[in-house]
């Protein structure tokens, strides 16, 4: 039962390099018209006044991050990453212990994911307020989708109307969140996402779509996609 208004919390894993990414440098700190990718996410989550605190995990040791004002924010706490996604937000959940209560609002978001819109934040906030457990947002599958078996060969074509791609941010309530990504570690799986390890555990997962344009910077060939769409979101904010 919730007996008080909940507050939300943030976390945005950041401990990774993007080996996809392929240049050594790691991804977060590339310039986006600018700004460093990190710089951009922070920023936006920032913009979120309901956010009471944001926890990054992340290598601490990086001499990168001297360069990200937001993380000097006084909101903002950098802790200590983990070897995969889940043990780092993990991380973030235990940083939160002495301030988050079971029925919190955990808020997770890919630092990748500059392109992120406030509105859709509190879009997701505001349609989750009422939820027992949390949801996330999506984006429709737009082309076709083929199941792929031994030697490239097609094993059927699933119907694209039954399946959505998941984006970030996530948002589960704090207790959910942390029982989820705990046992899937004990039973040595690797959730690629918050929002499956809460559906391993039975529970009923809310999806919320999201804009298109919510992209996550995965190849280096993103990053030109995503300078055209922060300035298209810029030129929007301005008009």
């Amino acid at each position: 039962m919730i007996t008080s208004i909940p507050k939300l919390w943030a976390i945005v894993p950041a401990a990774g390099i993007g080996a996809r990414f392929s240049d050594g440098h790691p991804k977060q700190f590339h310039q986006l018209r600018g700004k460093t990718m990190a710089e951009h996410t922070l920023l936006k989550l920032l913009s979120v006044r309901q956010i009471q605190r944001l926890i990054c995990p992340c290598d601490l040791s990086s001499k990168y991050w001297s360069k990200v004002s937001a993380s000097k924010d006084l909101r903002v706490e950098m802790v200590s990453g983990g070897k995969s996604r889940a043990q780092s937000v993990i991380n973030g959940l235990r940083a939160l212990q002495n301030y988050a209560k079971a029925d919190d609002w955990v808020l997770v978001h890919d630092i990748a994911r500059p392109c992120i819109t406030v509105s859709d934040i509190n879009r997701l906030i505001s349609e989750l307020k009422n939820n027992i457990v949390g949801g996330l947002l999506v984006k429709r599958v737009d082309e076709t989708l083929k199941m792929v078996g031994l030697e490239n060969r097609v094993l059927k074509t699933p119907d694209r109307e039954q399946y959505r791609v998941a984006q970030t941010p996530q948002m589960f309530r704090y207790k959910i969140l942390l029982d989820a990504l705990v046992l899937a570690s004990s039973k040595n799986m690797s959730p690629t996402d918050e929002a499956s390890a809460v559906e391993a555990m039975g529970k009923e997962v809310l999806m919320i779509e999201g804009r298109k344009d919510n992209i996550k910077i995965t190849h280096q060939s993103d990053l030109m996609i995503a300078e055209t769409i922060l300035q298209n979101q810029e030129e929007d904010l301005c008009a």
